[in-house]
């Protein structure tokens, strides 16, 4: 990944800022964040995954890192971010002997990690990088493991408001829902299924009981490929 610079920038006022960017919806990130964790911690217990280890790929702040350890009952976590001021803040605010954090360049990937979830990162990577960076995912992931991606849907109009709006995002290069299967796939992903979530702001909350029974209509705010590393270390990728 790059851009260090450009997040540090970002990483004292992460909150806000999205924050701001989300108002339209009635909702603040972490709505989103522990709906997201939940719906992975569901969709990893109705397919027998059990992870004892997890990377959180562009952890930011860590909020989501701690989410996931206890959601799953982690032994351990690391969170990992381009932005080195990010990694220092995760860690004064959730660093401990089960959560760690460090920038990509102090990791060393070693095909020993159950599970990266990663949420909202890959429309920040240039295009020409993104296969370098599943790379990077892939080789910290055992045989088996499972990687979980969360993107934005640019089919969903809301989502491309918010990220209008969202100062860290006005750059971004937009990941459909077909792209995100293709990227995966292309560096020998197995899809294990794909969903979408968030279909009704605040004021519409009444609904939300019917989110659960609309996951494969595509027009959630964001969707999730769910999708594993081939057992056999002789597998393509």
């Amino acid at each position: 990944m790059n851009n260090a610079a450009e997040f540090d920038q970002f990483a004292d006022t992460y909150d806000s800022d999205l924050n701001q960017a989300l108002s339209v919806s009635g909702e603040n990130k972490d709505y989103f964040a522990r709906a997201r964790v939940e719906w992975l911690t569901k969709r990893l217990r109705r397919v027998g995954i059990n992870a004892r280890s997890a990377m959180d790929y562009g952890c930011g702040i860590g909020d989501t890192t701690v989410l996931v350890r206890e959601s799953l009952n982690l032994d351990r976590i690391v969170g990992l971010d381009v932005s080195s001021r990010s990694v220092e803040l995760a860690g004064q605010k959730h660093g401990s002997a089960q959560c760690s954090f460090q920038t990509f360049d102090q990791y060393t990937p070693q095909a020993n990690i159950d599970l990266v979830y990663c949420n909202g990162v890959f429309h920040h990577i240039p295009v020409a990088q993104r296969t370098a960076s599943l790379r990077f995912i892939k080789d910290s992931l055992r045989p088996g493991g499972i990687f979980a991606l969360w993107e934005n849907n640019p089919w969903n109009p809301g989502t491309r408001y918010v990220m209008s709006k969202c100062v860290f995002d006005r750059d971004a290069v937009a990941i459909s829902p077909r792209e995100g299967i293709e990227l995966v796939q292309s560096q020998g992903f197995k899809v294990v299924r794909r969903d979408f979530l968030f279909f009704y702001p605040r004021i519409l909350k009444i609904l939300r009981f019917t989110e659960p029974w609309m996951n494969a209509l595509p027009m959630g705010a964001q969707y999730l490929v769910l999708c594993q590393k081939p057992a056999a270390s002789n597998n393509a990728g």
